[in-house]
């Protein structure tokens, strides 16, 4: 009980602070897997290990989840916070079915992107999946999908 009162008290010294949106993104629940973060209805799990995209959508789906669409700047930035390294992350942005055709895996629309400048360029001609956290700007860029990096999943509640 005094765990519970403490963290009350510091989310509501945090909002105090303008920092009200930490208490609620990074908020663990027991409707979510343990070790999983919710966010408006879903789930959000970061996988450390580097994996191709293809397995890292796999990975994801052995979970019942998928890798992590992005609805906003705000989630993006939530799915930072859930990245401890704060490196390159696979997400689940693709246009591997027809060049410049962005869609995300788990089928929710693509309206909200979070580009580096220049970016997505399909450098080489082969950059068919979405990465977050490039360059200084921790934008999203295309890259080839057979790069391992860690990646974060996403389910619904």
């Amino acid at each position: 009980m005094k765990l519970l009162t403490a963290s009350a008290l510091l989310c509501a010294m945090m909002a105090l602070t303008a920092a009200q949106d930490e208490c609620y993104v990074l908020k663990k629940s027991s409707s979510c897997p343990r070790d999983w973060t919710e966010y408006n209805n879903q789930c959000y799990f970061y996988v450390s290990t580097p994996l191709p995209w293809g397995d890292a959508q796999k990975n994801c789906q052995s979970m019942s989840a998928n890798l992590a669409s992005v609805q906003s700047l705000e989630e993006y930035q939530l799915i930072q916070r859930v990245i401890s390294s704060g490196g390159r992350t696979w997400i689940g942005g693709s246009d591997g079915q027809q060049e410049g055709y962005w869609f995300w895996i788990d089928g929710t629309r693509f309206q909200y992107t979070n580009w580096c400048k220049d970016e997505p360029n399909n450098w080489g001609g082969n950059e068919q999946c979405m990465e977050m956290n490039f360059s200084g700007n921790q934008c999203m860029n295309d890259m080839p999908c057979q790069f391992q990096y860690p990646s974060v999943c996403i389910k619904r509640k």
